[in-house]
Order: C-alpha cells, then structure tokens, then sequence
C-alpha cells in the first residue's frame, strides 16, 4: 500500500505510512523499552520490600 502508484493511490499511501510506522514504533516499545523499564523499576523499590525473585 505504501509504494501504491495505481487508482487511490494517493489517499493509501498517508494511511499505510502511519500504519507502517505504527508498527515499528510498538515493535520498538515492546522488544526495548518495556524491557528496560521493567528492570529500572525493579531495581527502585522501598527500603524493606522484598524483591519479586
């Protein structure tokens, strides 16, 4: 849809950039960031609380 030349192409396009952008950006957020707030957050806990494992 992206690199769409036909009839309609010009109303797919803007749609398929931000779908496609859409996914790499969740893609990113799931696989790194997440992961890396997960552990930050693990590492800042009150004074006395056990830690998960």
């Amino acid at each position: 849809m992206a690199v769409n030349v036909g009839v309609g192409g010009e109303v797919q396009r803007p749609l398929a950039t931000v779908v496609i952008g859409g996914i790499f950006s969740n893609t990113l957020l799931t696989m790194v960031v997440l992961p890396v707030l997960y552990v930050i957050a693990g590492r800042i806990r009150r004074p006395g609380t056990p830690a998960l494992s």
